[in-house]
């Protein structure tokens, strides 16, 4: 099968998809022939049938995912990918933030999972690709919430890979490392010295660079696929090296 007709008849949702990983993911899925919409709380490109919603609002999410399998009558693939940052230790956030994080990150993938299975259970072709992060597998400093919310991701995708695997629906996720996001960008820009953050942040990837959104969505497309059809229960590492590698100092090109 040619990949760029991969999804030639296929439709998708993305949540988070006005920007960032989530942009990115909704163009490559739409350059290999997938019908494709955008959920999101800002209205995304024309294209790519934006429709205006927040993961955190279950009733907005199963109008949004309803009124997508009607416009392209079905759904076949699921990117959750909509969610939150956060920063600091265990005593550094109040549990209200707590409680916002969680339940962007960890419910709003519950919300919309929940409104397109009806849909998916339809599907020769069903796929979910959560969006997780490093950070469930790898310690790393002053992400305690964010962490915490992405184990939950990984926890939840590998759950609901063994209760659908039955239904023929895959469900697998991406752990992305630090990637060049404009999210990433506007953490760098309030910090005491951007610079030096984003070379401290470029250091800490084994391969010497940030991952970029483009790698990310080929990895979720490559999942979301059906050339990945014998894929479920997986979390494919975007991470350029930063979970299982170890380099000598001073071993860049």
């Amino acid at each position: 099968m040619n990949t760029g007709e991969e999804f030639q008849g296929l439709a998708a949702v993305v949540t988070g998809g006005a920007s960032g990983i989530g942009l990115a993911t909704a163009e490559t899925l739409a350059a290999r022939g997938c019908r494709v919409a955008v959920l999101d709380r800002v209205l995304g490109p024309a294209r790519l049938h934006p429709v205006q919603a927040d993961v955190g609002d279950a009733v907005a999410v199963a109008d949004a995912v309803s009124r997508v399998a009607d416009l392209f009558g079905g759904l076949d693939v699921l990117v959750n990918n909509a969610g939150v940052g956060a920063q600091g230790t265990v005593e550094d956030n109040p549990d209200d933030e707590w409680h916002h994080v969680l339940d962007i990150n960890v419910l709003g993938i519950v919300r919309t999972s929940r409104a397109a299975l009806p849909y998916l259970r339809r599907s020769s072709s069903a796929a979910i690709v959560n969006t997780c992060s490093v950070v469930a597998l790898a310690g790393l400093p002053q992400r305690a919430l964010y962490a915490a919310s992405k184990g939950a991701v990984l926890a939840l995708t590998l759950a609901m890979a063994a209760d659908h695997i039955g239904e023929g629906i895959r469900v697998n996720c991406v752990t992305p490392g630090t990637v060049d996001t404009p999210w990433v960008r506007r953490l760098l820009e309030h910090s005491d010295d951007p610079e030096a953050e984003r070379a401290a942040l470029i250091a800490r990837q084994p391969t010497g660079r940030l991952v970029t959104a483009q790698q990310v969505a080929d990895a979720i497309a490559y999942l979301a696929g059906p050339l990945a059809g014998a894929t479920t229960g997986t979390a494919l590492a975007v991470d350029g090296g930063i979970q299982g590698i170890r380099r000598h100092p001073g071993s860049f090109h």
